[in-house]
C-alpha cells in the first residue's frame, strides 16, 4: 500500500509538473505569435524609413559633392618650356623609350607639345605651341571600341585605363582623335640611378598594355584621404596645381579643378569668351579647355579649310 501511495504522489507530481510546463509552453507560443507578428512589420518599417533616410542622404550627398574634374590651359602664358612634360614623366613613371632609331614610334607622353604654325595673310610667320594631355571627354570614342571594357568614365568623370585587363588591343588607341593613347611595346626599363627616384604611388606598366594621362589621380586619391582624415571638405586651392603638369608650370598656364562646381576657378575659367575645345565638331566633348582668341580663330579656321577641302 504504501509502494502504491508513493507511485500514486510521483505520478500527481509529474502531472502537476506536465501541466505546468504546458501552461509555460502555451504562454510562450502565444507571445511568439504575437511578437512573430508584430515584429515582421516593425523592422519593415524601420527599414524602409532607413532605405528612404540613406537615399535622401545619398541624394543630397551627390549633389552637394557632385564632381567632374577638368583642366583649363591658358594658350597665351604658356611659352613652350617642357616644364609640364618633365614633371609628367617624373611623376609617372613613364619609361624612356622612342629617341633612337630603331625605337621610333614607341616613345611615350602623356603630356605632349605640339607645335601649331601661326599665319598672318598668306605667310607662316611663328608658330605656338598647344600643351595636349589625355582630354578626359564625356563623350569619349575609346571607350565604346574596348572589347574587355578596360578603359571607362569612372563615377568622376576621369577615363580610366585598367592595366591588368587590358589585352593589348589598341583599338582605343586607334579610336583615339587626339592620339593621347599609348603602347608599351617594350618591358619598361630605367637608369639605376633613376630607378630609386620612381614613384611609389603610380605602378609602373607592363609590356603590352595602353597607358595614358590619369590627371594625376594618386594625387586626387591622397588629398581626398587627408581631407576626410581632417573631417573637412577639399577646397579649390588645394586643387588648383593638384596635377604634376599644373604645379611644374611656371608661368600658372595650366589649371585643374572641379568643372561641376560653378564657383571653382577651372569652372569660371571654362566660361570665358576665350574658352574652347579641341576638334569640337566632333562631339567628344573634352574636359580640357584652352583659352586664347586669337588661336582660336587660327584653330577654327584650319578645320574648317579641311572640311571644305573634303566635301570638294
Amino acid at each position: 500500500m504504501k509502494m502504491k501511495s508513493k507511485n500514486n504522489i510521483k505520478d500527481k507530481e509529474k502531472e502537476k509538473a506536465e501541466e505546468k510546463r504546458r501552461k509555460f509552453l502555451k504562454a510562450a507560443s502565444k507571445l511568439a505569435i504575437s511578437i512573430g507578428l508584430t515584429s515582421p512589420a516593425i523592422p519593415f518599417l524601420v527599414k524602409g524609413e532607413n532605405k528612404k533616410n540613406s537615399k535622401d542622404e545619398n541624394n543630397q550627398s551627390k549633389k552637394e559633392k557632385k564632381v567632374k574634374w577638368g583642366m583649363v590651359i591658358d594658350l597665351d602664358l604658356c611659352t613652350g618650356c617642357g616644364a609640364c612634360v618633365v614633371a609628367c614623366k617624373v611623376e609617372n613613371n613613364i619609361p624612356i623609350t622612342g629617341y633612337e632609331k630603331k625605337d621610333w614610334g614607341t616613345e611615350i607622353e602623356w603630356m605632349t607639345l605640339i607645335p601649331y604654325p601661326l599665319e598672318e595673310g598668306e605667310e607662316k610667320t611663328h608658330q605656338f605651341i598647344i600643351p595636349i594631355p589625355c582630354l578626359h571627354c564625356d563623350n569619349p570614342p575609346c571607350t565604346k571600341v574596348c572589347p574587355v571594357n578596360a578603359t571607362y568614365i569612372n563615377e568622376e568623370g576621369l577615363v580610366a585605363q585598367i592595366y591588368d585587363r587590358c589585352i593589348g588591343c589598341r583599338y582605343c588607341q586607334v579610336a583615339c582623335p587626339y592620339s593621347r593613347k599609348y603602347f608599351t611595346w617594350e618591358k619598361p626599363e630605367f637608369p639605376e640611378t633613376y630607378v630609386q627616384a620612381l614613384n611609389p604611388d603610380v605602378p609602373v606598366r607592363p609590356k603590352g598594355v595602353v597607358e595614358k594621362c590619369t590627371f594625376c589621380y594618386h594625387r586626387i586619391r591622397k588629398l581626398k584621404e587627408k581631407a576626410k582624415d581632417e573631417e573637412r571638405e577639399i577646397s579649390d586651392e588645394e586643387l588648383r596645381k593638384l596635377p604634376a603638369c599644373a604645379q611644374a608650370c611656371p608661368t600658372g598656364a595650366i589649371t585643374f579643378g572641379n568643372l561641376a562646381d560653378p564657383d571653382s576657378l577651372v569652372s569660371k575659367l571654362a566660361r570665358s569668351p576665350r574658352a574652347f575645345t579641341l576638334l569640337p565638331h566632333l562631339g567628344t566633348k573634352p574636359k580640357v579647355i584652352y583659352l586664347s582668341k586669337f588661336k582660336q580663330i587660327s584653330l577654327l579656321e584650319e578645320v574648317k579649310g579641311g572640311s571644305s577641302e573634303n566635301e570638294e
